[in-house]
Order: structure tokens, then sequence, then C-alpha cells
């Protein structure tokens, strides 16, 4: 076997999920180069298909164990591909740290990816979610996605059109494991205006005393508020945002505010759809710092679902559905989950 290539029969999976969630796999396959991959798929764990690839395990919730192996890309190669002193291309591994490579990025000199600072995860997985914060997705930077199609054993090469980025959306979560991303390249400028009105970064600037934030400064002060507001899956087990914002038609937002006044609402996809805060709506069903026994909401901000220990995948999903009905009840709005759910249905 490739020495690139590592199996594992038997895998426990709850150190390679941020909610901590005891799960197990009956083969996890290790790939730490992507030219190894048709290899890997070829052994005898991965010849029947596999059931899940996973990155960081920042965007999973195990309801369940996997049916099948588990693929992971765990390569970290991170290049300039080319940079003509506006602009570079940065190439980075899928299994690159994301906020790691944030950091390496900026203190390059180049900017775009600040305001993305401290989410967790890995970079293959940041098109597949279109990965998004402080009025910043990634879709904005990402130059071309370099996948591996299992079923018809090519390379396959995508622009930033044929990735079909919508919000928390992409043609990768959509075909859900058709394609195995090997490697994301950047589009990234030197000099860039930064996006400081949204959730508080000016703010949290000005009180630094920062009137022109170089985009270190910004991610430091992204860096600072998510600090504040999320809890580190290292302590206390998270995925991050559990809820996506939902998107409704503008007739039926306007509405609610005038139901709700101080609902938070933004611009939709497009002129008739607006995008309203889940987090607003979860907190007034009055969910913030719920706990039922290990499963429970984060007291600091209501996006959140956290296992403080012993709960498991299938108790955390049913207390998300139990916050999704509520929400449907009081303001008639639908909420979906962002990360994959494993082993149940939503």
């Amino acid at each position: 076997m490739n020495p690139n290539v590592r199996i594992v029969r038997d895998a426990p999976l709850q150190t390679r999920n941020t909610f901590g969630v005891a799960a197990r796999a009956p083969w996890l396959v290790s790939v730490d180069d992507a030219a190894a991959l048709p290899e890997a798929l070829a052994a005898a764990p991965l010849r029947e298909g596999f059931a899940l690839a996973i990155g960081g395990g920042s965007n999973l919730l195990f309801a369940g164990d996997p049916d099948g192996a588990v693929l992971e890309l765990s390569g970290r190669q991170v290049r300039v591909l080319e940079d003509d002193g506006e602009r570079a291309i940065v190439r980075a591994d899928a299994g690159t740290v994301w906020h790691g490579f944030v950091m390496q990025t900026l203190a390059e000199g180049y900017a775009g990816l600040e305001n993305l600072a401290l989410i967790p995860g890995t970079v293959g997985a940041s098109p597949i979610q279109n990965i998004g914060a402080y009025g910043v997705e990634v879709r904005e930077f990402v130059h071309a996605v370099e996948a591996f199609e299992p079923a018809s054993g090519q390379w396959r090469r995508f622009d930033n059109a044929a990735c079909a980025f919508a919000y928390r959306d992409s043609l990768f979560k959509r075909e859900a494991d058709r394609y195995l991303i090997a490697a994301v390249e950047f589009a990234l400028p030197r000099r860039a205006a930064p996006k400081l009105d949204y959730a508080g970064i000016g703010e949290e600037l000005a009180a630094r005393g920062i009137a022109a934030p170089t985009p270190l400064d910004v991610a430091e002060a992204v860096i600072a508020i998510r600090q504040r507001k999320l809890p580190d899956p290292a302590v206390l087990g998270n995925a991050g945002s559990f809820f996506k914002n939902p998107i409704v038609p503008a007739a039926q937002a306007e509405a609610l505010l005038a139901q709700h006044p101080a609902l938070p609402v933004f611009r939709g996809d497009g002129a008739d759809t607006r995008k309203l805060s889940a987090a607003w709506l979860i907190d007034g069903c009055g969910w913030k710092g719920h706990r039922d026994g290990d499963a429970g909401v984060s007291a600091a901000h209501a996006l959140v679902l956290v296992n403080h220990g012993g709960a498991s995948g299938a108790q955390l999903l049913d207390l998300a559905r139990r916050i999704a009905e509520s929400v449907r009840e009081r303001f008639g709005v639908a909420i979906e989950p962002e990360p994959r759910i494993v082993g149940a249905r939503w």
C-alpha cells in the first residue's frame, strides 16, 4: 500500500467531529497526498465505495454510525501559484486547517479572508458549505476547486462559476460525495476595502483605537468577537452555527417586521427575498442557554448547539428538531441545519 494511505479498522470518530459525540466507522482511510486517491479507492475498504468523506468534522453531526468506510484527505501543503503584485493565486490542500490558512495568507500580505478568521474546519470543506461570516462568503475568493470523481476515475477542475455557489450551498453540497475535493485555489488581492459594517467589527476596532485597520487588524477583531460569542470546540463540543439564517419572501419578512420590529432582516439572494436572523428567532422562543442533560444551547449564542460532555448525536438532533418546530409554530418560519447529519434524516 502507498505510504500516503493509512487504513484503520473499527475506527473511533469522537475526536474527528467537533461536537465530540461518539461514533465509529468500520474503516477509516486517511490519504495524505491526493495523488494517491485512485490507489486508495481501489483498496479493499473503499472498493465498494465509501459512506462519508470528512475534513475537520466541524460541520458534522453523527446521529448514528456511518454505514460504510470513512475517507479523510489530510494533505496540508500551501503554495503560491502566481503573484503579480496586485493579486495572487494561492493553492491549499484539502486537509489544511482553515484558520491557520487564513492567518498565513494575512501574514504574507494578502487580503480578503480576514472576516472568515477562526472558522473551524479545513480548506477542503470551505467551498462545500460556502462558509461565511461577518458579511463575507468564501465564494468571493475561490478561483478554482480541484476534485476527483470516483465514479468516473477522473480529475475535475471547477472554476468559480462551475461551483454553483449559493448561500451556505454549492454544487459539492448538493451532490454530496460525488466529488472529493483535493485542493482549493484562492484569488487574493494585496489590497481590498475592509468590510466593517457587520456584527460589531467597526465597534471592536474603535474600542481598540484603530481608525485605519489593516486586514490583520480586522481578523484580530473578528477573532475577539467570535471568542466572546462562540464556545471553543476544544472546551465545549459544538459545530458553530447549527442553523442557517432562513431566506423568505420579502412580503413575509415585512409582515414579521410589523409584528416584531426588532427582528434583524437583511437582503436575501435577490430583491424579492429577505434573510432573517435565525439566532433572533430561536432566542425569541426562549432556547438560549437551554439544557437537556448534556445536550444544550449556548448561553452566549442561540444558534450554537453544544455537547456538555456526554450527549449523543441523536439527543442533539432531537433538541434541534424541537427548536425548529418551536420557531415554525411561533413565527411561521422554517429553519434548517447547517451541519451534515449522518445516521439520520432531518
